[in-house]
């Protein structure tokens, strides 16, 4: 009975281990996820306000040349 506690003892330990090692592996990849989201983010903003500038341009270049 106690080899087959400690077996199972050993076991969940080793599962939990394993678990921990994959959440902080996942938690990287979130970390990552998040940083590469804040970037594609800022560069949408970036165009945005650039289209925006452009389109405000485009019709004063064209009564210009009108």
């Amino acid at each position: 009975m106690k080899a087959q506690l400690q077996q199972r003892l050993d076991e969940l330990k080793a599962e939990f281990e394993a678990g921990q090692k994959k959440l902080a592996e996942l938690d990287t990849q979130t970390a990552n996820l998040r940083s590469t989201l804040l970037r594609i983010s800022g560069a949408i903003q970036v165009l945005e306000e650039e289209l925006s500038k452009v389109n405000g341009a485009v019709p004063n270049s064209t009564d210009t040349k009108q």
